[in-house]
């Protein structure tokens, strides 16, 4: 029996008409179209999540407002003058403290003037002025202060000034706030008071500041 010659054909498209090369770049064209929006809809992802990590990090750190700080740098002493005897004992002191506000906001700090109260025991002993000033984002601000402190507010019972003159020492403490605020990117603005103590030993012997503390 001789064997029938076979043919392979093509299938034929599901509508039963060849499909045109004008059909073919159509789908191809619809093809890469999808594609470019995949890809895009992964970038616009890929962006937000970074925005929300930006915006996350510049809450924790830029909009963080920490309070500044406030001390005493630096004593030099102009004049100093003390006795102490059988009756009385008594000082007077002149010095020049440097003042610091260290500021560490990613914004400048305003404030206004405020005062320096000295104590000796509790008593007031003298005050300075500390001028309204500004400190720079992330920088300290340093302002020298004139102060005169004496004895005359000290009464027959305050006890120790003769026993300090004694050994040649002299404690003082020191205490101010101040008030201003921390202006961030010109629209943001946070009322910040920080306080300053301080204690400031002298030596009497030597007219100059032997050690100075502050919290």
């Amino acid at each position: 029996m001789a064997e029938k010659d076979q043919q392979v054909h093509p299938l034929a498209p599901a509508n039963g008409h060849p499909r045109s090369d004008e059909e073919s770049a159509s789908l191809q064209s619809k093809e890469l179209k999808r594609k470019k929006r995949i890809k895009y809809a992964v970038y616009i992802a890929a962006f937000a999540v970074f925005q929300t990590v930006v915006i996350l990090i510049f809450a924790l750190t830029v909009m963080r407002v920490k309070n500044p700080k406030v001390r005493i740098g630096k004593v030099t002493v102009e004049t100093m003058e003390t006795s102490n005897t059988e009756a009385t004992a008594s000082f007077n002191l002149r010095f020049i403290a440097q003042v610091t506000v260290k500021n560490t906001n990613f914004g400048h700090y305003k404030f206004d003037n405020a005062t320096m109260s000295f104590l000796y025991d509790g008593v007031m002993v003298g005050e300075a002025i500390i001028p309204k000033a500004r400190a720079r984002a992330r920088s300290t601000k340093k302002l020298d202060v004139t102060v005169e402190v004496n004895s005359s507010a000290l009464t027959s019972t305050t006890t120790g000034l003769g026993s300090e003159l004694s050994s040649s020492v002299l404690t003082l403490n020191s205490q101010a706030k101040l008030r201003g605020k921390v202006e961030l990117m010109k629209v943001m603005k946070k009322k910040k008071s920080p306080e300053m103590n301080c204690t400031l030993i002298f030596n009497v012997s030597t007219r100059s500041l032997q050690d100075l503390k502050c919290k």
